[in-house]
């Protein structure tokens, strides 16, 4: 017999209305100067360039160093769903793990294709904070550039928000250590957020909505993998006990 467990139920006022209503939010906040504002604390107008511009810490350790590993751990989850074919000790784990691999593959996929579709510009690229590009809101039409922009939404933001997928994965199997990992997503996508903000690689909003949609993602990965299907088949196993 492999350890299985029924899905717990889920509040969706909390897992979709919270991202919902943050995605309203966002949409009304391109009405106001809070991305503009909030990027003018990160820029240093003396030197002409945003604090974080150039800094060893943030760029080789906490991009590209981060992101390693966080590629390692999709690589180690693959590794792991496809040994779960082969080795009886993983065979109870089969669901969870694709499930894992599921939403992170498309929380770190879907990043490029919207960035080349939307074109915004990245802070460090505006005339306001010394570059040459005009300055757009997402809703708005873009300038005539011969550079367009790639920096909606926040891809670096993804590599830490990506780890939702954590949560969902063991959400019934080990909700204490899902609680911990939803934490260590919150907090690593949060850091990695404000780190590429003090280097004028993307505004606020930015960041804000790449958390809803890995969010989002990691939901729907678990719905369609493990709550759905753990729905169906309880009352099935339940007929053929009685």
């Amino acid at each position: 017999m492999h350890e299985r467990s029924r899905p717990r139920p889920i509040n969706l006022w909390v897992y979709l209305g919270i991202p919902l209503v943050t995605a309203v939010a966002l949409v009304l906040l391109e009405l106001t100067s809070v991305d503009m504002d909030v990027a003018n604390l990160f820029f240093d107008p003396a030197a002409g360039q945003f604090i974080g511009r150039h800094s060893y810490w943030l760029e080789n350790v906490l991009h590209d160093g981060v992101k390693q590993a966080v590629i390692l751990l999709g690589l180690l989850a693959l590794l792991t769903f496809a040994l779960s074919f082969f080795w009886k000790r993983l065979f109870g784990w089969r669901r969870e793990l694709g499930c894992l691999v599921l939403a992170l593959s498309l929380s770190t996929a879907f990043v490029t294709p919207l960035k080349k579709v939307t074109q915004v510009q990245c802070p460090w690229s505006l005339s306001q904070f010394g570059g040459k590009e005009t300055y757009s809101k997402l809703l708005e039409a873009r300038p005539a550039t011969d550079k367009p922009g790639l920096c909606w939404p926040g891809g670096h933001a993804a590599t830490g928000f990506c780890l939702f997928a954590l949560f969902f994965a063991l959400r019934d199997r080990r909700p204490r250590l899902a609680r911990v990992a939803l934490v260590v997503a919150v907090v690593a996508g949060s850091v990695l957020s404000v780190g590429r903000m003090m280097q004028g690689a993307h505004f606020l909003s930015h960041n804000v909505w790449t958390a809803v949609f890995c969010w989002l993602i990691g939901l729907g990965s678990y719905y369609l993998v493990l709550y759905r299907r753990g729905m169906v088949e309880a009352p099935a196993a339940e007929r053929r006990v009685a």
